[in-house]
């Protein structure tokens, strides 16, 4: 019984059956003064029937303890029936309310369903229009890569005809003998032509695979057989004659057009090999007392005797 007037004092809260209530959240009716117990103690968190029982048997007897019970437990079902009564004006209002609700939602689904087609009409004319633009960028990028292509072939164009101009200018007189037998450039004319043939090899390299280059080839391939035909004759000219200006010339040009190893085989073939061919032998050996150490000693004179006009100038001993 008294378990069951707790659980009846829970079933008031608004947090459904069950549900314990703070006593600050709500109020309990009042009861009689006489009543052998504290409402209050029915609100308590750690609230023990047990322990409820035990404590009111100190000041009553178990019967006045239930008939108490009773009349608050009645008070709690008049209580709650007003508390219903209470808000029963509302719950009616509120089902009134809702008389036509469905008509209303009804007028709106129309201007609803208009304003979703304008709005996607508009997202349609925001994409085309951003397509559009994706188009015309896309485009532009390509005109801006096809005009790069053709700044290069102009590039190209012009430094074969500067460098034709200067061959021409040292009495060329016909594409054709770039091809073979004509004069040897100087030294100074060499640079000046290494210099722009190295921004022809530049723009030439950004422009593979156009077909107007295929065009400009043969020119480029004389221009180059020119260049390397003259850079090796002037250096042989240079290394027999020991002419310093000569190969500081030719050294320079091949270091501008980045083919120094062009230079360094040119060396190997026509200074090192001969020397080599002529020391390294078995009949040098068997010719002298100590063959072999004579052969070295001749091996390490080399580069002192033989190649000091090049280390002079490449090591910059030699200013100009």
């Amino acid at each position: 019984l008294w378990r069951q007037r707790r659980r009846s004092c829970c079933r008031l809260g608004p947090g459904g059956p069950g549900a314990v209530m703070e006593a600050k959240k709500m109020n309990l009716p009042r009861g009689p003064e006489n009543l052998c117990f504290d409402k209050d103690e029915f609100m308590k968190p750690d609230f023990d029937v047990d322990h409820f029982v035990s404590d009111c048997r100190k000041r009553v007897q178990l019967e006045e303890l239930r008939e108490d019970l009773e009349l608050y437990y009645k008070l709690l079902k008049t209580a709650m029936v007003e508390l219903i009564n209470k808000d029963y004006a509302d719950f009616v209002n509120l089902s009134t309310n809702l008389v036509g609700m469905d008509k209303a939602l009804n007028q709106l689904s129309v201007p609803l369903g208009q304003l979703r087609e304008e709005v996607m009409s508009l997202k349609s004319c925001v994409s085309e229009g951003i397509q559009a633009v994706d188009d015309r960028m896309t485009k532009q990028e390509d005109i801006r890569r096809k005009k790069m292509c053709v700044l290069r072939l102009i590039h190209v164009i012009q430094s074969v005809e500067r460098i034709e101009k200067i061959l021409h200018s040292q009495g060329t007189k016909e594409l054709s003998s770039l091809e073979g037998n004509s004069p040897l450039l100087t030294g100074q004319v060499l640079e000046r032509i290494a210099t722009e043939f190295n921004q022809l090899q530049f723009h030439a390299v950004q422009s593979k695979g156009m077909p107007l280059l295929d065009k400009v080839r043969p020119r480029i391939a004389g221009i180059t057989a020119m260049l390397q035909q003259s850079l090796e004759g002037l250096l042989l000219e240079g290394l027999q004659t020991s002419n310093v200006d000569i190969i500081r010339h030719c050294l320079r040009t091949y270091a501008t057009i980045d083919k120094t190893r062009d230079a360094e085989a040119l060396v190997g073939q026509v200074l090192v090999k001969p020397y080599i061919d002529e020391v390294v032998v078995e009949q040098y050996v068997q010719s002298h007392p100590n063959g072999l150490q004579a052969m070295y000693n001749r091996l390490l004179e080399f580069v002192p005797h033989h190649c000091r006009l090049l280390r002079e100038v490449t090591g910059g001993a030699i200013s100009r």
